[in-house]
This record gives structure tokens, C-alpha cells and sequence, in this order.
């Protein structure tokens, strides 16, 4: 590739990271470098080296893009991907866009699970299936059963379960947490019971930065007053129900300021709390808690 061509990318780059900062978006030189990339279909190192096909085809794709992102559409959602737990996953606006801080949760399920090797796991809110592959790639002897209320959103995990060639040991189900809502069999009793919930309410939800307040699934993040009212559920329902087996584990995300309440709810629900896991910011995060054995 010509040194002419390759300073132009370099120029277009920044230019697209230039009106992206003007957005207001603070990753504006690598949304604008992982979007070339994807625009010329090469990867990021290839645009930093100024190894790419500056086509008229590639810098439409580009402008097309960055005037999304400048809209302040979410990268993972203009590519098509996001990485979690070191596994490539398909994101759309159906799912919530994987978080670094659910792969704590993903962590503590394979720790427990390294002492069950043939643990039966339950997602509940499974989204794109990010941590319920996660643990399945992670564990190979595991059987999950992942459930979410959305129908287009257990698409696209089915989809990553393919891609990632555990399909035969994830089960989808629709469900709006432990109420079956596709005619199937009730769900059954787990060793793991996992989730990451919608635990923002309406304020909190008000305050989002606008990626994700103006196109992530807000069923994703929504839930009620306190942003408690899933959390709740899923505390009430493992023994209403018997879905948690005799000292069984959940591992459940919870909101920056809710691992105090979070912990009340399980107890009350008649489960020991066992850790309080922070995240990378400080900030409680993973709310662990057993269930005695029988």
C-alpha cells in the first residue's frame, strides 16, 4: 500500500474521531479506528499500520457509520460484536451489550462449579446468552438452561450458542423469570442459578448516558421503583419453587448501590449470603448466596 494512501486513512481517521468527540463520546479515536476497520474488513492493527483499501465502497461504509455513531449508536451494535469472557459474541438491540462487570459473575459460577463438575446452571435474563455460553465453554461436563422474556433476544443467543458449539448443552427457553412462557415444561431444579437482571429504575435510567438510554432493550434494564423488582423475584422464587438444589449457589449482578438490600431479599427468601464480590470500579457487584443442604 502506498504511503499517499496510507496517511489518507490516517487522515480520515481522525477527522471521523474529531466529529465523534464533538458527540460527546470520550472513545472517539478508537470507536473511529474499530470502525474503519470494520469498513475495510481488516482488523484494528491493520488500520493503525495504515494497511487498509481506502475504496470508495470502504469510505461510504465508514461515513455511514460514523454518522451513526456521531447519533451516539452503540459500536457493539454498529458492529455487529462484542467481546466477553475472551469469546466473540452477535450483539443487536434486541440484547443488552455485555459488560465487563458480568464476567465477575461468570468467574464465581466456575468457581463453584469447580467443585460440581456436572452442575445443572440456570440463566435467568439471558440476553445474548453471554454468560451462560461463558460457563458452558468454561465447564464442558455443565448443562445450562438460559431463559429470557424475549423472543428475539433468545434468537441471538441460540445463534452465539451455535457459534460457539455448545448448542447441545444450552437450552433456551422464553420465560419471564421462573414463569414458563412457551408452553414447555416447568423448569426444574439447579445447582447454579445465575443472572444478570434489569436493576435500574426510571431515574437512574433517566441518567444514562445516551448509548444506552436511547438504544439498548429497555426491558433489559428496567425494574420498577429501586430498580429491585427482578432481584426480588428471583430471590422469592428459588424456594418458592425449589429451583435452587441442596446447597446450591446464586450468583446474581446487582446495582452499584443494592448488594445491602440484595442480601436482605435471599436471606429473607431463607439463603445464606456467602460473598459480596466487588467490580473493577470498587463497587458491589455479585451478590453470592447458598442454600443449606437438605
Amino acid at each position: 500500500m502506498s504511503e499517499v494512501l496510507a496517511r489518507r486513512a490516517l487522515e480520515e481517521i481522525d477527522k471521523a474521531a474529531r466529529r465523534l468527540a464533538v458527540s460527546g463520546i470520550e472513545s472517539a479515536r478508537l470507536d473511529a479506528e474499530l470502525l474503519m476497520a470494520a469498513a475495510a474488513g481488516v482488523t484494528r492493527e491493520a488500520v493503525i499500520t495504515g494497511s487498509i483499501d481506502l475504496s470508495p465502497a470502504t469510505l461510504s461504509n465508514f461515513e455511514t457509520m460514523i454518522a451513526r455513531r456521531e447519533k451516539r449508536e452503540p459500536v457493539a451494535y454498529l458492529l455487529g460484536r462484542k467481546e466477553f469472557y475472551s469469546l466473540d459474541f452477535e450483539v443487536n438491540p434486541a440484547v443488552l451489550i455485555p459488560r465487563p462487570e458480568s464476567e465477575i459473575v461468570v468467574a464465581a459460577a466456575l468457581g463453584f462449579i469447580a467443585g460440581a463438575p456436572d452442575a445443572r446452571v440456570l440463566d435467568i435474563g439471558t440476553g445474548s446468552g453471554a454468560i451462560a455460553i461463558a460457563i458452558a465453554v468454561n465447564a464442558p461436563r455443565v448443562r445450562v438452561t438460559a431463559v429470557d422474556i424475549s423472543a428475539d433476544a433468545i434468537a441471538v443467543a441460540s445463534r452465539n450458542a451455535q457459534h460457539h458449539r455448545v448448542e447441545d448443552r444450552v437450552t433456551f427457553r422464553r420465560a419471564d423469570c421462573f414463569e414458563i412462557l412457551d408452553g414447555g415444561p416447568a423448569l426444574g431444579s439447579f445447582e447454579v442459578i445465575v443472572s444478570n437482571p434489569p436493576y435500574l429504575d426510571d431515574a437512574e435510567i433517566a441518567a444514562l448516558e445516551p448509548d444506552v438510554r436511547g438504544y439498548e432493550p429497555r426491558v433489559a434494564l428496567r425494574a420498577g421503583a429501586g430498580g429491585l423488582d427482578i432481584l426480588r423475584r428471583i430471590a422469592a422464587g428459588v424456594p418458592q419453587h425449589q429451583h435452587l438444589a441442596s446447597a446450591g449457589e446464586l450468583i446474581v449482578e446487582v446495582g452499584a448501590e443494592q448488594a445491602a438490600a440484595v442480601a436482605k431479599l435471599v436471606e429473607e427468601a431463607g439463603l445464606r449470603v456467602v460473598s459480596v464480590i466487588n467490580d473493577f470500579a470498587g463497587h458491589s457487584r455479585v451478590v453470592r448466596a447458598r442454600r443449606s443442604r437438605a
